[in-house]
């Protein structure tokens, strides 16, 4: 599998499944890929799930897009991927919450929230030199352009990683974006106070490593990492700014 030219397929939406169906509070479903991939470009971390021998296992792990395709960092999985010929079929799934909903019923608690499945296969990226690409990609897709000023994986560091990838089979996006809705009889009838708490994960100041050469100053391609940034919203920035 060779890292693809960052083009998305021309079909907007993903077509509705019995997989990738959303079932419950189905108004919520979104199955365009403009929505879906842009929940997943706003997201460091990922969770894939999948089953090994009859046994499950999920592995959070960072991640990117490149069109179709999806990418991440090889951990204890990658052994046993290595295994399955032919690959092992995943559920990668990205969660941002954005509020806490506090309701006037136990049962309308909510979160607000922007969510995706998406399902395929996942194969080790074998070829030594998408491998290389690959791994300057992860690097560009947090840091852009910094793969360029970073020392290249050695021999050792080469063979210790594992890079998979899968190409999106199926998708859907799920979102709650309201604020708080009880049934009607209880906004006079329950004398509960009841509110919406926004949620925001953001970019800290940074810390310089203690053993920083007295010459250095932060290169020009980190101007977006400002304190109080939205994690989010620097995510789909570098993102774009690496892939356009």
């Amino acid at each position: 599998m060779s890292p693809p030219d960052s083009v998305t397929s021309p079909d907007a939406s993903y077509p509705v499944t019995p997989v990738n169906k959303v079932k419950r509070v189905h108004e919520r479903g979104r199955y365009d890929k403009e929505t879906v991939h842009a929940i997943l470009d706003a997201a460091l971390v990922c969770h894939i799930a999948y089953v090994i021998d009859g046994r499950p296992y999920c592995t959070p792990t960072s991640f990117w897009r490149e069109g179709e395709h999806l990418y991440w960092h090889g951990s204890s999985a990658s052994r046993m991927i290595r295994t399955q010929k032919g690959g092992v079929d995943v559920c990668l799934t990205v969660t941002h919450i954005d509020a806490l909903v506090m309701a006037r019923s136990g049962f309308h608690h909510s979160v607000n929230y922007r969510a995706v499945m998406a399902f395929g296969k996942a194969h080790i990226i074998e070829d030594v030199d998408t491998k290389l690409k690959l791994m300057d990609r992860f690097i560009d897709r947090i840091y852009p352009d910094r793969s360029k000023l970073i020392r290249q994986p050695n021999k050792q560091e080469l063979k210790a990683t594992t890079m998979i990838g899968m190409e999106i089979e199926t998708a859907s996006g799920k979102i709650r974006d309201k604020h708080v809705a009880d049934d009607e009889e209880d906004y006079e009838g329950v004398k509960a106070w009841s509110s919406l708490y926004p949620i925001t994960q953001v970019i800290g100041a940074p810390s310089d490593c203690p053993r920083q050469l007295p010459e250095l100053t932060r290169p020009e391609g980190m101007s977006d990492f400002e304190p109080g940034t939205r994690l989010d919203e620097l995510m789909t920035k570098t993102y774009r700014r690496t892939f356009g």
